[in-house]
């Protein structure tokens, strides 16, 4: 308790403490050597516990017989007696005495430091039990000797069905309960679903996004800062966007932003910053638009919640983005994020430097093969994991539209890069099928063999890679699809085939995947930098011989080339599966892929990534 006090009170907090019922008071007034002070001083949780579970005789040997003075204090006391000695957290004389108090103070936050007793009032069934949080049948004395504690009209013939008990509506606790409920504006807490949509900017505002970069390399968190630099300057919405990130702005290329928008503090600039010479100098201000929380992950995603649902708590819609090492998201915070799905939060989390390969040298602290999978679980979540500028800026727009335009109850969870690259310009009509999870993004020319390949994220630039080497070296073509969702790919067949089951009378319908490799010929190899699991939930989705490469396993390497050998996700182990699918649908010789395999000097005896 004083350890809990001395955070609080170090924090600036006003502390009242509330920990002994009044029944202790004439025991206090007899205290004149401190003496009961220092007893309770001494005692720790797991004896305060054992003196509510063994009763009076109990505490009397063990409490007060430490002093023979505490003894004599209490020699004109029955067990029970001392057995009714209360804590303050059940006392309400001194519950009220301590929010009375606790109205009363200005100037600081208050806490109150309540002590209680676990599963108070429900006798030897529950009472200082370590089992009570599971509680499931008091026993019929118990439950007698909770009514006589709390005074509730029920006989003991009643007692026998465990009935509900209801006071009158003319009662003096019915009608100061409904008096308070009517003050506090109903019954029940009330979600606002409704609320002033906001007008997002149409696709064609990010233009320049949507273009390639020519000569130019950039990554995808670069991408991204340029489409929120975008947003800001939107007049409608722009001062709804709020930036957070925790102590990485710079990692991530957001500099930029904060001289243009400000870094938000209650107490304005305080001091001058040592980068005062730069262009983009650390500006904070009262008025600011990024929150920058520190290296707190739970702090930054507790500032982004409060945004995500603030168009619900304030009827105020902001638009959060959370940018973090995506290995830092939702491993470190997924309650959080459970709960935002629960709360019906919208806005963007954005896992930058995303995958297993793409963030070398650094240890595994920052490998994440397994956000996606995570943010599969909430139903409500959208994820994506785009490659290129336009695939981002696509995703980003629709998110806007449906979220705050279309107020449908979702968030958003986009993976970046901070590997450098080339962008193209983008396809005409990939639109829906980087929002639907997959489009096509290079085309095979027609050929006797042939292969689809699917990848994601920083290896689809490998698949496309591998196309080239199928096609130059060994005469397969092949069509590469762009697979911006494989969660959400994953969600729309599941929503088929149920219905399917549930409409055995009527014509099938055909999932989007289903629908994109209709009448396209030869086996599928999907390649990401997640988990195979991931690209794996499609199986039994592709009705065709399916290959999955993924990132299983912990990788040490020091280079991105390395780390995607040693998980076999290169763009050599993409032409090998690719070979080998069309060996076991007949269409070429074992030999074929065992020549391969010398070639790129891959080791049939390496150790599978998953095991070292």
């Amino acid at each position: 308790m004083q350890e809990l006090e001395s955070i609080f009170r170090g924090a600036g907090w006003n502390v009242i403490k509330c920990l002994w019922g009044r029944h202790w008071d004439p025991l206090f007034e007899k205290d004149h050597q401190g003496l009961l002070q220092k007893r309770m001083d001494e005692v720790v949780d797991g004896e305060l516990q054992n003196y509510k579970a063994n009763g009076g005789a109990y505490t009397r040997e063990h409490f007060f017989g430490k002093y023979p003075e505490l003894l004599e204090m209490v020699k004109d006391m029955s067990d029970q007696e001392i057995m009714n000695l209360n804590r303050g957290g059940h006392d309400p004389y001194k519950v009220y005495a301590a929010y009375h108090e606790a109205m009363s103070h200005k100037g600081k936050p208050t806490v109150i430091l309540a002590q209680t007793v676990k599963g108070y009032g429900t006798g030897q069934s529950g009472q200082a039990k370590n089992d009570t949080h599971s509680l499931k049948k008091v026993a019929l004395e118990d439950l007698k000797l909770f009514r006589d504690n709390f005074n509730i009209p029920l006989t003991d013939e009643q007692l026998e069905t465990v009935p509900y008990y209801r006071p009158s509506p003319e009662s003096a606790e019915m009608k100061y309960m409904f008096e308070r409920r009517k003050q506090l504006g109903g019954f029940y807490p009330a979600r606002r679903n409704s609320f002033e949509k906001l007008q997002t900017p149409e696709l064609d505002t990010f233009s320049s996004q949507l273009k390639g970069t020519g000569e130019r390399e950039i990554s995808t968190q670069m991408a991204l800062n340029r489409v929120m630099s975008t947003l800001v300057k939107d007049k409608n919405i722009g001062n709804r966007v709020v930036p957070i990130v925790p102590d990485e702005a710079r990692t991530f290329g957001m500099e930029g932003m904060f001289r243009q928008l400000g870094i938000y503090t209650s107490q304005g600039q305080r001091y001058t910053p040592h980068d005062r010479d730069q262009i983009m100098f650390y500006k904070e201000s009262k008025t600011g638009q990024i929150l920058e929380e520190g290296i707190n992950e739970s702090g930054a995603f507790s500032a982004w919640l409060a945004c995500a649902t603030s168009y619900s708590n304030n009827n105020c819609p902001v638009i959060p983005f959370y940018i973090f090492y995506s290995m830092f998201g939702f491993q470190r915070v997924m309650d959080l994020t459970w709960a935002a799905g629960d709360s019906q939060a919208r806005g963007f989390l954005i896992g930058a430097t995303s995958g297993r390969t793409t963030l070398n040298g650094e240890g595994l602290q920052h490998q994440d093969g397994h956000s996606h999978l995570m943010a599969q679980m909430i139903p409500n979540c959208v994820s994506y994991d785009p490659t290129y500028s336009y695939e981002l800026t696509v995703i980003i727009q629709d998110g806007l539209k449906r979220m705050f335009q279309d107020q449908e109850n979702k968030f958003y969870y986009v993976t970046t890069l901070n590997e450098n690259y080339q962008h193209p310009d983008m396809p005409a009509g990939a639109e829906e099928g980087i929002i639907k999870g997959m489009y096509l993004l290079d085309e095979g020319k027609k050929a006797e063999l042939r292969v689809q390949l699917m990848g994601c994220g920083s290896i689809l630039r490998e698949v496309r890679e591998a196309a080239t080497i199928l096609r130059e070296e060994f005469g397969v073509e092949a069509d590469v699809w762009s697979t911006t969702s494989i969660n959400e790919l994953r969600r729309d067949a599941q929503a088929v085939y149920r219905w399917n089951m549930l409409h055995p009378e009527e014509q099938p319908r055909e999932s989007y995947v289903e629908q994109c490799l209709k009448g396209r010929e030869g086996p599928v190899v999907a390649s990401t930098d997640y988990m195979r699991m991931y690209a794996d939930q499609l199986r039994e989705y592709i009705p065709r011989r399916y290959k999955v490469l993924g990132t299983d396993g912990f990788g040490r390497s020091d280079t991105r080339a390395k780390l995607r050998e040693f998980f076999e996700v290169n763009r050599h182990y993409v032409v090998v599966a690719a070979l080998k699918a069309l060996q076991e649908d007949g269409k070429l010789e074992a030999s074929v892929v065992a020549k391969a395999m010398q070639k790129f000097n891959i080791n049939p005896e390496k150790p599978a990534p998953w095991t070292v």
